[in-house]
């Protein structure tokens, strides 16, 4: 009698462990699919390798196999979506999703008008919010727009464009979406676009030659000792930034017809541009000091004048007041969390 009550204790006790396996696993999941934007990421073995109409992901047993085991990486330094610039809108669905399913329905581009927009999904196996890929599955999807850019604020047309881009593309998944008011997001459109034309800037000296002018072959030469080297377009020279992908330190212009010139040793030049883009570009760089070193060491080597856009030659106190208004420049876009060089400035500057 006492071994059969054992026998019947241990067997229930392994069947409401079982239940409170089934239950947790259950939640995990039902929390998966309402987790917020940054959620904390959630215990991976919480969720099984299955497709959203509940037949298993192909190369694994029988949906046993833990989705964390067969997610790819998660990419690191893309860019995200960011409610500071971009017009968000929530796309759910009843079921996960796997990355080619999304995929397969993507716009075949994704731009309203001159805005950019994007779509994101919520990883499953933890938490995170990225561009879809291929082998990963996702319980929530967002599409957003850009609010501004160098080309204007988001217009009313534009953003109309968006939804129905984003709606096309929620209704080829099965999905619903919400969007917000397009009222308001204009009108953050407009604000955003005010604040970003008061605070946009790209210093650039001329360096004109003194006396005889330049082959593109000789300036090439001369500029590449000082840390340049040609750009994507023509005539154009660059100082790269030692962060990969990120926006030149510097840039060099010419004319772009000398650098179509047969022989570029024959083509000549007399004024170049040196610039930098004020909100493109980190102040940690040291832009700034590396603009007024480039400036004075090309003007040495190409016996060169460094004057302004009408012609006025720099003096030292005109390099420090530009330093000055500059440093103002960068106080007002890092209270704006608009800090100059950073992710957000860098697509709204653009």
């Amino acid at each position: 009698m006492s071994n059969s009550l054992t026998f019947w204790l241990a067997l229930l006790g392994g069947l409401v462990l079982a239940g409170v396996v089934a239950h947790g696993a259950w939640t995990a999941r039902k929390s998966a699919a309402r987790a917020p934007r940054r959620a904390e990421p959630h215990d991976p073995l919480s969720t099984l390798a299955e497709l959203p109409d509940g037949s298993d992901i192909p190369g694994t047993d029988s949906g046993s196999l833990p989705v964390a085991m067969t997610q790819p990486a998660l990419r690191k330094g893309q860019i995200r979506l960011d409610a500071l610039i971009d017009a968000i809108a929530v796309i759910s669905v009843d079921n996960p999703l796997t990355g080619d399913q999304v995929l397969a329905h993507l716009p075949s581009t994704r731009r309203a008008g001159s805005k950019p927009f994007m779509i994101e999904g919520l990883r499953v196996d933890c938490g995170e919010w990225e561009a879809p890929q291929s082998g990963a599955t996702y319980s929530e999807l967002q599409a957003g727009v850009l609010l501004a850019n160098r080309l204007g604020g988001l217009n009313e047309i534009e953003y109309s464009e968006f939804v129905q881009k984003v709606q096309a593309f929620a209704d080829s998944l099965g999905a619903s979406v919400e969007f917000p008011d397009m009222l308001d997001i204009v009108a953050r459109a407009r604000e955003l676009d005010t604040f970003a034309s008061e605070h946009d800037a790209q210093l650039a000296m001329r360096l004109h030659a003194r006396g005889s002018a330049w082959s593109v072959g000789y300036l090439q030469q001369q500029a590449t000792r000082h840390g340049f080297v040609p750009g994507s377009l023509p005539g154009r020279l660059v100082m790269p930034a030692q962060e990969e992908g990120a926006p030149p330190v510097l840039t060099l212009h010419f004319d772009a017809q000398a650098a179509f010139a047969d022989d570029p040793d024959q083509a000549s030049l007399r004024d170049l541009q040196l610039a930098f883009d004020v909100p493109q570009t980190a102040p940690e760089l040291g832009p700034f000091k590396s603009w007024c070193a480039a400036g004075e060491a090309l003007s040495l080597a190409l016996d060169a004048v460094m004057a302004d856009d009408q012609g006025r030659a720099f003096s030292p106190a005109a390099f420090a007041a530009i330093e000055g208004e500059l440093q103002r420049l960068y106080e007002a876009l890092a209270q704006r969390d608009l800090a100059a060089g950073s992710t957000a400035a860098r697509r709204l500057f653009n």
